[in-house]
C-alpha cells in the first residue's frame, strides 16, 4: 500500500503510519519500504494517528482491534481495511452499534475488501450475477499450499498447522474463531445481497495429518500432526445448501486423496440460468520469469490495491457501512500508466 501511494499515486498524500515494533518507531516511512525519506515518521502511538488530519486510514494489521477502528472513525477518518468487517451488518449487535455510533460521530465510512473473504467472494460473484436470470447455488473453492507464506505467526501460531489434528476446530483459538467469523459473515453477505434468505450457516473442518516430517521456515512439522485443513462454510435454506465457501489449505506440498481436486487458486461456480464458472490465479507474471517470492507476494499486491484504488469512492460514500455491494466498480487508477485521454465534448 505504501509503495503504491509513493510510486504511483500523486493524487494521494501519505501523512502518517502506525507501526507495531519499537525498532520502527520514529523511522521515516519511506525508509521502511526501501524508498527515499518522505519526511513522515512512523509511530507506535495510536494517539498520534488519531490527532492527525487525514481523510482515510488504510487498516491492515495481522491482528485487528475494533477499539482502534472505532476510535479512527470517531476521529473523523474513513477506514479501508483488508482485515475484517466485510459485512458489518452481520456482526454482533453491540459491536455493530459501536461502529455505527463511531461513523455518525466522525461523519466517516468503513469499507472492507480483500481476496477471500473479499473481492473474489464478494465483488466477482456480484459481477457474474449481473448476467444471470436466476441463481440456484453458489460455490467458491480456494486451494492453496501455505508453505512459502512467511508469516508463520499466522500459519502456525494462528492456523495451528503442526498441531494435533483433533485440536483444529472452528473456535480452538482466537485466530480460528476470528477466521470462522470472517467466512461466516461473507456467506451472509452473498446471501443478503443476492436474496438467498438462508436459515443459517454451518461450519465444518477436516484436518488431516502429515505423512512425513518436514520443515517450514523455522517450524518443524512432524508426521501425524496437521498438514491440511479443509473448511466448509455452507449457507442453507430448508436443509438445502445454497452458498458454500470451501478452503483447501495445506503445508508441505501434501494433498489428501479424498479431498476435491480443483486447480490451485480460486474456482467460482454459479449454478443457475445460465450457469457460470470462473477460475482465478494470481502470479507476478504469466509471461516473464519471476521468483517464487515474487509470485507469493503478488497476491498481497492484489489485496492491497483493491482498497487503495477504492480510496476516492470510500471518501465520497455516505457515512456508515460501505460494503463491496455499495461502492461503484473499483478499477485501476494508474492502468497502463499513460495518463487519461481527454475527449472534448
Amino acid at each position: 500500500m505504501v509503495k503504491t501511494i509513493l510510486d504511483c499515486r500523486p493524487d494521494l498524500e501519505l501523512v502518517g503510519a502506525r507501526v507495531y515494533s519499537d525498532s520502527k518507531n520514529g523511522v521515516d516511512v519511506g525508509t521502511l519500504v526501501g524508498r527515499p525519506p518522505i519526511g513522515v515518521a512512523a509511530t507506535t502511538d495510536v494517539g498520534e494517528i488519531l490527532a492527525m488530519d487525514a481523510d482515510l486510514v488504510l487498516y491492515a494489521p495481522s491482528f485487528t482491534s475494533l477499539d482502534d477502528v472505532c476510535a479512527l472513525l470517531a476521529s473523523g477518518k474513513n477506514v479501508a481495511t483488508v482485515s475484517f468487517l466485510f459485512h458489518p451488518r452481520r456482526i454482533g449487535e453491540a459491536d455493530r452499534r459501536r461502529l455505527l455510533a463511531a461513523c455518525r460521530k466522525g461523519n466517516s465510512t468503513i469499507h472492507a475488501s480483500g481476496l477471500n473473504p473479499g473481492n473474489l467472494s464478494g465483488v466477482l460473484p456480484l459481477a457474474l450475477s449481473g448476467m444471470s436470470r436466476s441463481i440456484d447455488r453458489f460455490t467458491l473453492q480456494e486451494r492453496a499450499d501455505w508453505s512459502l507464506w512467511e508469516s508463520t505467526d499466522i500459519t502456525f501460531d494462528g492456523m495451528w498447522f503442526g498441531r494435533p489434528t483433533e485440536d483444529i476446530t472452528p473456535t480452538a483459538n482466537d485466530f480460528l474463531t476470528f477466521n470462522t467469523a470472517l467466512f461466516t459473515q461473507q456467506t451472509w453477505f452473498i446471501a443478503d445481497t443476492l436474496n438467498a434468505a438462508i436459515d443459517g450457516v454451518t461450519v465444518t473442518i477436516d484436518a488431516v495429518p502429515a505423512t512425513r516430517d518436514f520443515d517450514i521456515f523455522d517450524h518443524h512439522v512432524r508426521a501425524g500432526t496437521t498438514a491440511g485443513q479443509r473448511w466448509n462454510f455452507v449457507g442453507h435454506r430448508n436443509g438445502e445448501p445454497l452458498i458454500e465457501f470451501e478452503t483447501l489449505w495445506t503445508v508441505g506440498g501434501e494433498y489428501p486423496a479424498h479431498w476435491p481436486k480443483p486447480d490451485d487458486g480460486w474456482t467460482l461456480t454459479l449454478e443457475g440460468d445460465p450457469s457460470m464458472r470462473v477460475h482465478f490465479f494470481c502470479l507476478a507474471s504469466f509471461s516473464r520469469p519471476a521468483s517464487v517470492e515474487e509470485h507469493v507476494r503478488a497476491a498481497l499486491v492484489a489485496v492491497a490495491l483493491q482498497v487503495v484504488n477504492a480510496i476516492p469512492a470510500i471518501c465520497a460514500a455516505p457515512a456508515g457501512f460501505a460494503t463491496m455491494a455499495d461502492l461503484p466498480l473499483i478499477r485501476s487508477h494508474t492502468g497502463f500508466g499513460n495518463g487519461p485521454v481527454v475527449i472534448p465534448d
